[in-house]
């Protein structure tokens, strides 16, 4: 337990020394800001500079709070995920490489240990900037497009935010495995391409790690929960389990790696 908290501290600093502890939370809270400001002020900006002719009148949608959140977990779904990939990509492999490993791999440590520290304080990373955004994004959708049940919002935080761990812990365990290029290329593929044919022909199955984004609008657009929600929701957990331990794995099998 006492190596555990010094690994935990030794992420936390290499994190803010490389500043992701603050540049990450502040691009999830500017989109989560810009989203419902945006939306907003929409048919005003279009007007100044849509070159819209003169006497043209276009009937812009009325968007509600909910739609809003919906909008900003798309970008999240690009952006958020892109982020996510680029910034932990090296996590593991790039220590492996520079051989900054080596003075933890001499220390009597287990290598569940090391990668848990990495996988933790990622994860708060993540999900302290997935919060902030998406709170940041409630307080502005209150005050101009009116209350969303706070209820709703955080079921859908919360379900949308095992998506997020799945995600962090497919880009470390790639990581663990490959080198930091072949980790982010496989991340694209995995998190990414994916998720955009989870769009086009999803509809032939109900249960899937990448369904939990859109079961996780259900709350907000007044849906129930169905049985494809409870199993995509136990089988992304299952595979959270699976690939931290297959993580941890290849951070000891890939030990001998490490550049001296």
């Amino acid at each position: 337990m006492k190596n555990m908290g010094v690994l935990v501290q030794k992420e936390l600093r290499e994190h803010s020394r490389n500043y992701k502890l603050y540049w990450i939370p502040i691009v999830f809270m500017i989109f989560g800001i810009l989203e419902p400001v945006t939306n907003y002020y929409l048919p005003q900006i279009m007007e100044s500079v849509g070159n819209l002719p003169a006497g043209s009148d276009f009937m812009w949608p009325q968007f509600q709070g909910a739609d809003i959140f919906v909008s900003l977990m798309g970008q999240y779904q690009l952006i958020g995920i892109l982020i996510i990939i680029l910034a932990f990509m090296g996590a593991i492999s790039s220590e492996r490489k520079n051989g900054t490993a080596t003075l933890l791999y001499v220390r009597p440590i287990s290598f569940s240990s090391y990668f848990f520290s990495k996988w933790l304080v990622v994860n708060a990373i993540v999900l302290g900037s997935l919060w902030i955004g998406f709170l940041a994004a409630w307080y502005y959708i209150r005050i101009l497009f009116g209350p969303v049940a706070i209820g709703d919002v955080l079921t859908f935080i919360g379900t949308y935010s095992v998506w997020i761990v799945f995600a962090v812990t497919v880009v470390l365990s790639l990581s663990a495995w490959l080198s930091t290029s072949a980790a982010a290329g496989l991340s694209i593929l995995i998190l990414l391409v994916i998720q955009i044919l989870e769009t086009v022909i999803g509809t032939y199955w109900m249960v899937s790690p990448w369904k939990l984004a859109t079961y996780a609008t259900y709350p907000l657009q007044g849906q129930v929960f169905e049985s494809g929600y409870w199993m995509s929701l136990i089988l992304t957990v299952f595979l959270i389990v699976v690939l931290f331990s297959l993580g941890a794995y290849m951070a000891k099998r890939n030990a001998a790696k490490t550049t001296v």
